[in-house]
């Protein structure tokens, strides 16, 4: 009995100590909500854009859906988001981080106040791979990506090669840290490449319509869904920056060192209007790629023109200069593109990446079309040394800087 009583009367005090806690509480009024912390905060999510479903034998899939990221900024100061598409054989992930471990460019651009978002290419990656329903795939080796991507200076193919210095951790060969976790980073591609733009387009378009007016960040291959984009929906691409975009127009080409250090590629157009292999809007209207006549330059011009006249190959003032292949564009009367002169566009090209060649050829295909670009030369920026995945190198961070800054005097 006297263990009942002692328990008894711990009980009570307990509980009479609760309900004193309790009123005291209740007296004080209504418990307020903490204060958040100052820190930055970001949001992340995903969704996918378009898609539809198809029978496929026995069973129903889902064909043509894009993977979208998304990043949000606690506070948004800009007025337009930033929309990251990337090239070949790669994925968003290429936005994410470098390869050696450092923030990449969403993350800049989400310090700067911009809303990104980040896509997976149709048919790649998060979007889903699906042979069944794409047909074959293709995927790169070390070699290619060493010789274009990663250690141009390695093997010495065009004249800028040798300036590679920015790959981190050294030179990009296989075995190179930063390399290695680049390449775990590679994916299957589609074979058919004007697939790749019938799939991709829409998607594109379809997410513009979606978040509303964005600005276009391709590189490499993504270059040809924002030229696509920018001519279906001028009124929702308030600016396209293209770093190092895919071409030259018309034709490939190939480099194989030396003196005479390239030759084209192939016997047919690699892009049968000019800058894609879908249509794009022409004035006067191309109702088959063979209304666009080609001609070849009879020189090179100077890829560092200070103005859209000195980069026009019409301008009977043009320079000549090394280093640069001969450019393929219209034969004149030029045709114009009206709906990609609406849009604000720069074209970004590295020091020592192999589209230091030919990048003026895609800016003097868009001049004589009527739609004068803005080049970005990270060079003329002192940014020097940089290859084709400027997102991946050491001074990632200032070719974002250089890219931003551009935007904040055209994008209003």
């Amino acid at each position: 009995m006297a263990g009942k009583g002692i328990s008894g009367g711990i009980a009570g005090c307990v509980l009479g100590g609760a309900l004193a806690v309790q009123a005291a509480i209740l007296a004080a009024g209504p418990v307020q909500a903490q204060e958040p912390t100052q820190e930055p905060v970001t949001r992340a999510g995903y969704f996918y854009i378009g898609g539809r479903y198809q029978k496929l034998g026995d069973k129903t899939v889902m064909v043509g859906q894009m993977f979208v990221q998304s990043r949000t900024p606690a506070r948004i100061t800009q007025p337009y988001p930033v929309v990251m598409v990337h090239g070949l054989a790669q994925t968003g992930v290429n936005y994410l981080a470098t390869a050696d471990g450092r923030p990449g460019w969403v993350q800049r651009f989400v310090e700067k106040g911009y809303q990104v978002y980040v896509v997976d290419q149709v048919g790649r990656g998060r979007s889903g791979t699906n042979p069944e329903v794409y047909g074959p795939y293709d995927r790169l080796g070390t070699r290619s990506l060493e010789k274009t991507y990663t250690a141009p200076e390695v093997y010495d193919l065009f004249p800028q090669a040798k300036l590679h210095t920015q790959w981190p951790g050294g030179t990009g060969v296989q075995g190179n840290a930063g390399f290695d976790q680049f390449f775990a980073s590679q994916v299957p591609f589609l074979a058919n490449s004007q697939q790749t733009e019938e799939l991709v387009d829409p998607a594109l378009v379809a997410l513009l319509e979606k978040v509303g007016p964005a600005i276009l960040l391709t590189h490499g291959q993504g270059a040809l869904f924002g030229w696509a984009a920018s001519d279906a929906r001028p009124d929702l691409v308030k600016a396209h920056v293209t770093v190092e975009p895919n071409g030259p127009p018309f034709f490939d080409v190939q480099f194989r060192g030396g003196k005479e250090f390239w030759e084209k590629s192939g016997d047919g157009r690699a892009r049968a209007y000019g800058l894609t292999r879908m249509p794009l809007t022409f004035d006067p209207p191309v109702r088959a790629p063979e209304d666009l006549v080609v001609a070849q330059q009879a020189k090179v011009l100077d890829p560092k023109a200070s103005d859209a006249k000195a980069s026009d190959p019409r301008a009977s003032d043009a320079k000549p200069a090394d280093g640069q292949i001969r450019c393929w564009l219209q034969a004149e009367p030029a045709r114009t593109l009206p709906n990609l002169a609406k849009v604000p566009t720069a074209l970004v090209t590295a020091e020592a990446s192999f589209h230091a060649t030919y990048d003026a050829c895609t800016a003097a295909f868009l001049t004589q079309a009527g739609a004068r670009p803005d080049t970005i030369r990270l060079a003329d920026q002192g940014l020097h040394g940089n290859g084709h995945m400027v997102m991946l190198e050491t001074n990632s961070d200032a070719v974002a800087d250089a890219v931003a800054s551009w935007l904040g005097t055209r994008v209003r």
